[in-house]
C-alpha cells in the first residue's frame, strides 16, 4: 500500500470529523481556538489510534465490530444530536455568561470524547486493511490522525462562518446534522 492510498483512506475517514465540526462551529457562533484545537486533536488522536487497535485486533474480532459498529455510531451521534435539539427548543434569548457558559458545556470532555468515538468506529475497521502491511500502520496513524485534525479545523471555520452569516437556530441544526449522520452510518451499513 502506498502513501496516497493512505491519503485517500485518511480523507475518507476525516469526513465525518468534518461534518461534525462543521455543526459545532455553527454552534460556537465565534472561532475559539482553545476550543477548536481540543476537538481537532482528540478527532485526530481517535481517528490515528482506532486503526492500530482495529489492526491489532486482526479479522475474527474485528468481524464481531462490524455487525455493531453501526449501531454505536448511530446510538452516540443520535444522543448528542437529541440533547442539541432539546436544548435548542428549550432556551430563549441569553445572556452572554449564559451564552458562554452553554458553549463551554457544548465543548466540554464527555461531549468531544463522545464525538470522537463516534466519528472514529469506522476507523477501527478500516485497521483490518493494513493486516496484510504490517511495515506501514504506523504512518497510516500519522497521516490519518493529521487528516482529520486539518479537518477539523476547516470545518470549525467553515461552521462558524455559516452561523454567522444566517441567523437561524444553530444548535438546532447542528443537533439535526449529527442525528443525521448516525442514520446515515447506520443506513449505509445497513444495506451492504
Amino acid at each position: 500500500m502506498d502513501i496516497l492510498s493512505i491519503i485517500i483512506i485518511g480523507i475518507g475517514l476525516a469526513m465525518d470529523c468534518f461534518a461534525v465540526s462543521i455543526s459545532k462551529g455553527m454552534h460556537a457562533k465565534k472561532h475559539h481556538f482553545g476550543l477548536t484545537f481540543r476537538m481537532a486533536v482528540m478527532f485526530g488522536l481517535f481517528q490515528a489510534v482506532m486503526p492500530l487497535i482495529g489492526y491489532a485486533a486482526g479479522s475474527g474480532f474485528a468481524q464481531y465490530m462490524k455487525q455493531i459498529d453501526h449501531w454505536i455510531a448511530f446510538i452516540l451521534l443520535a444522543l448528542i444530536g437529541g440533547k442539541m435539539v432539546i436544548e435548542s427548543l428549550k432556551t430563549t434569548k441569553l445572556e452572554d455568561n449564559n451564552e458562554n457558559d452553554k458553549l463551554q458545556n457544548s465543548f466540554k470532555w464527555s461531549t468531544i470524547v463522545s464525538l470522537a468515538l463516534a466519528t472514529s468506529i469506522d476507523a477501527f475497521a478500516t485497521g483490518i486493511v493494513f493486516v496484510p502491511f504490517p511495515g506501514i500502520i504506523w504512518k497510516a496513524m500519522i497521516i490519518i490522525g493529521f487528516i482529520s485534525l486539518i479537518f477539523t479545523f476547516l470545518g470549525m471555520y467553515i461552521g462558524v462562518h455559516f452561523g454567522k452569516r444566517f441567523h437561524v437556530n444553530v444548535e438546532m441544526i447542528g443537533g439535526i446534522i449529527l442525528i443525521g449522520m448516525g442514520l446515515k452510518i447506520l443506513i449505509e451499513h445497513l444495506i451492504a
